[in-house]
């Protein structure tokens, strides 16, 4: 508002002092004279002074028609002029159309009128890194494969767009099925942004599908320190990384770096299994047995897992099962009620053939936890008490048709696995094997469903109906056992 009032005001004076001004001119008397060639001429002030504006103007005219001149010849030349910039524009802004053309046509997906597009944004534009970048998007969408490479190759050349250039190769190898190839590029584009959040993903995961444990390692550093992970889940999956890399130096006979890693595994991930199992056995067999038995009872105490029970058998293979039920009752009495600690307990009675406290043991797990496993051990007590054939048949039966209970499935894929592993071995996808059920109760393999029963079953397999009048003696001719069974030591199947 101010400023418009200081506009009026001054325009008021200027024309307030032009008007002076001629009036002055006017009022004043005498004349101009101008002689020249002979000639005279009078003017008045008045007529004087509009004689020098016309002047002024001409010269002007004359002046700008001179550089009008000097301009179309420079742009004969080749030299920048207001012609040659007015091309320019008009060249830049077709390009730039043709430009926001192929980008619409490749957000809508026609990849042959993205390609004509991007050509003529390239022919029109001197902006090489972006029209590269779009064109290479295109030929990319139509399928023109060896046109995208040039242009890729093209973008890697320039400092601007290395990174955009590397990052396409690198999808274009995975794409191809070229993994070593796809790797050293995610490495080289890792090393030019080191928080990009795609490029630390599939380094990771070619990492881990390598056995580059050392270097998925740094990779998974790099993803907690620019918060693509939280912090939590960066220490679980790092020990599940020093699991692995302590099995691999385990194999490659650096026995003090494998310890080294599954130590600090364990502290990482004190209820992660396999790093409990690895670094008890590797304790073992430095001689540190009393170790190896802190770390087993305390995993056991939060997850009662068979492996845990396998590495706890490993620790003394040859002793009898009455001393194997001896030395096992530290680990059951740290997690009584769970499941397997109950199923643990029937399986070291049976091999010690104390049946009544194996039965005591499994308890009422068949009725209402019924699995192949406690299925199975039920049958054994059966057997080994004298029921009749048709009871151990029915346990049999049943036991051929149910769950095989907890397992390694992949979270993502639900592919069951017969051992832990850091990568799915179906899917490839990292640290997703739980220890679970499956989704959907499977029935288990033949030859896989009764581990601890010995003795051969009549030939209908003990699928069918018991025969009448089939008593206990016939079940002992069957077994051949003479009427006692004797099942498999109940470590075979956990060691």
């Amino acid at each position: 508002m101010l400023w418009s009032l200081l506009k009026v005001a001054l325009f008021v004076a200027f024309a307030a002092a032009i008007a002076w001004g001629a009036s002055l001119v006017m009022e004043t008397s005498g004349h101009v004279q101008i002689a020249f060639g002979g000639r005279e001429v009078l003017l008045s002030p008045l007529d004087f002074i509009i004689a020098l504006l016309v002047l002024f103007l001409l010269l002007w005219v004359l002046l700008k028609l001179a550089g009008f001149l000097v301009a179309i010849l420079r742009f004969l030349n080749g030299d920048d002029t207001a012609i040659s910039r007015y091309f320019d524009r008009n060249r830049e802004r077709r390009g730039l159309d043709a430009l926001v053309d192929a980008m619409i046509a490749i957000t809508t997906g026609d990849g042959r009128e993205a390609m004509n597009r991007a050509a003529k944004a390239e022919r029109l534009l001197p902006h090489r890194d972006l029209t590269r970048l779009v064109a290479a998007q295109a030929a990319e969408l139509a399928g023109n494969s060896e046109r995208a490479e040039a242009l890729l190759r093209e973008m890697v050349e320039s400092d601007r767009t290395r990174f955009a250039g590397v990052l396409g190769l690198m999808r274009r190898r995975l794409a191809e099925g070229r993994r070593d190839l796809a790797l050293k590029l995610a490495e080289k584009a890792q090393a030019l942004r080191p928080g990009h959040r795609e490029v630390l993903d599939t380094l990771f995961r070619l990492q881990t599908e390598a056995g580059d444990w050392a270097g998925a390692r740094q990779t998974l550093q790099a993803m907690v320190r620019a918060r693509h992970l939280p912090r939590d889940v960066g220490a679980r999956r790092d020990a599940v990384l020093l699991v692995a890399q302590a099995r691999a130096a385990e194999q490659e006979g650096r026995t003090d770096a494998a310890r080294e890693a599954a130590a600090e595994a364990i502290r990482l991930a004190p209820a992660l299994v396999p790093a409990a199992v690895t670094a008890a056995r590797l304790k073992a067999a430095a001689g540190d047995r009393r170790g190896a038995e802190r770390i087993l009872r305390r995993a056991w105490a939060a997850s009662p897992h068979p492996d845990i029970a396998a590495a706890w058998a490993a620790l003394e293979p040859e002793e009898s099962p009455e001393a194997r039920l001896a030395r096992f009752r530290p680990l059951l009495d740290a997690n009584p009620d769970h499941p397997e600690s109950r199923m643990l307990a029937a399986e070291l009675a049976l091999a010690a053939e104390d049946f009544p406290a194996a039965r005591r043991a499994l308890g009422d797990l068949p009725e209402t936890r019924p699995t192949a496993r406690s299925l199975a051990l039920a049958a054994a007590i059966e057997r080994g008490q004298g029921a009749p054939e048709r009871v151990v048949r029915g346990y049999l039966t049943r036991a051929l048709g149910a769950p095989r209970g907890e397992q390694w499935l992949c979270t993502r894929c639900n592919h069951a696995h017969a051992g832990w592993a850091p990568t799915c071995e179906n899917c490839g996808a990292f640290d997703t094997l739980a220890w679970q059920l499956p989704d959907r109760a499977e029935a288990p393999p033949p030859g896989a469903a009764l581990p601890l029963i010995v003795g051969a079953i009549d030939a209908d397999d003990g699928t069918g109906p018991a025969r009448e009048g089939e008593g206990e003696g016939e079940a002992d001719d069957a077994t051949g056992t003479g009427g006692e069974a004797r099942p498999e030591s109940a470590e075979a199947r956990s060691a």
